[in-house]
């Protein structure tokens, strides 16, 4: 078993930036990918990036080039998402996940929205 909590969500205007992080309650070990999904409005949950446990990165096509996924490289407890230049169509709840071979671990999200 593994909580997982999303901070760093917000407020911020087209062009800005955030930093969103999650946090483990544990050290992941042995672990497929840790990754971000968001859901606006309306819509179905997708995928936004994910990181695998041998550190391969993998984007959603609209935020190719803005953002950018991390982990602690050891004793791995948390997953970042810098998100850059920021557009309306990025506001959602984002929603950090680690999956394992039996499971998939979610967070409760944190909320972004962008607007002027």
């Amino acid at each position: 078993q593994v909580q997982l909590v999303e901070s760093g969500g917000g407020l911020v205007q087209p062009g800005g930036s955030l930093r969103l992080s999650c946090a483990a309650s544990r050290t992941i070990i042995s672990f497929i990918a840790m990754g971000w999904y968001r859901q606006a409005p309306g819509k179905q949950r997708e995928l936004v990036a994910k990181i695998t446990s041998g550190g391969k990165q993998i984007y959603a096509d609209s935020v190719k080039d803005r953002f950018t996924i991390s982990r602690d490289s050891t004793a791995v407890k948390n997953v970042y998402l810098q998100m850059n230049s920021l557009k309306p169509e990025d506001t959602a709840v984002y929603y950090c996940n680690v999956m394992f071979f039996t499971n998939t671990y979610w967070g409760q999200g944190t909320q972004v929205t962008v607007s002027s």
